[in-house]
């Protein structure tokens, strides 16, 4: 089974591997332990170093020596904004169609153009709709993490921040696809649907009837390759997805069913995948000790 990660960055699969496993070993890895992992991925020692080295040049990785060890751990930036991200992914939170809504109103000086740029990006990752030049709505119960995001990149000064109800005459389902590219990300849904709408099934009948050889490692390893790619995937709709109310959304929307095979994908491998990973981490004498990686294991 092919583990669909051509199209993945070397580096969004190591932040995954930070997210995932980093905890357990105080957020820093051996490079040998990078190499391990993205080794089990498919990917060559070579291009494994060469991805630390830009991670490091641009501050995403932060170097931490340990005797003669070299060592990475994530920038503190990027681990609260996979922190965010898993709230989004395991916790969403859907809104209702009575909820105000949260605007962010912003100006910045045509001088420090740069800043604006860097005001849409974040406020379109944290899922924002544009209504017009200036003017950014989403579901109210976004604005708390925008604000501590936007302060945090020191943007907030650029923006006033409001609580409203929609009082226009309009039919709100029809201008909703005017503030957000709804089509592009239905497509994408239904791209992550036909790339694993099938993988529940396929992986619960694998792990049912097990491999030749030694079929616990090999699953697991197999298991880990599929696993981290899948997520390193998923892990880019709860930025772009609004999480709007249902009834404002168009006939056959892809999420519920996008998200329930990830979620099934996901109660299925994950705790193979950590079970494998601990054991690289073992291996390398980091990471939890062996009853953490004994109960993580699933049951044969």
């Amino acid at each position: 089974m092919e583990t669909r990660q051509s199209k993945l960055q070397h580096q969004q699969l190591i932040v995954t591997l930070y997210g995932l496993y980093g905890r357990s070993t105080g957020g820093v890895f051996p490079v040998a332990v990078l190499v391990d992992m993205l080794g089990a991925l498919g990917i060559e020692p070579p291009a494994v170093r060469s991805t630390v080295s830009r991670l490091k040049r641009n501050g995403v990785l932060v170097s931490h020596r340990d005797g003669n060890t070299a060592s990475y751990r994530l920038s503190a930036d990027v681990l609260d904004a996979f922190d965010e991200g898993d709230q989004r992914i395991y916790a969403p939170e859907r809104s209702h169609p009575n909820d105000p809504w949260s605007l962010v109103i912003f100006s910045v000086p045509e001088a420090e153009r740069n800043r604006r740029y860097e005001l849409r990006t974040e406020l379109n990752s944290l899922g924002f709709g544009a209504v017009g030049a200036g003017v950014a709505i989403a579901p109210s119960n976004v604005l708390p993490q925008a604000m501590r995001r936007l302060k945090d990149r020191g943007l907030d000064r650029y923006v006033e921040y409001f609580s409203a109800d929609y009082l226009s005459q309009q039919d709100i389902k029809a201008k909703v696809p005017q503030w957000w590219d709804l089509q592009e990300l239905d497509e994408q849904y239904r791209d992550f649907l036909g790339l694993y709408g099938a993988a529940k099934e396929e992986w619960s009948a694998r792990l049912e009837a097990g491999s030749g050889g030694d079929p616990a490692a090999e699953l697991a390893r197999e298991a880990f390759a599929f696993y981290v790619p899948l997520l390193t995937l998923w892990r880019r709709f709860p930025y772009r997805d609004p999480n709007l109310p249902l009834e404002f959304l168009p006939e056959g929307w892809k999420a519920p069913a996008a998200k329930h095979t990830f979620w099934a994908i996901d109660a299925l491998l994950a705790p193979i995948a950590k079970s494998y990973a601990y054991s690289l981490l073992a291996a390398r004498g980091v990471g939890p000790d062996a009853s953490a990686i004994q109960d993580s294991a699933p049951a044969q």
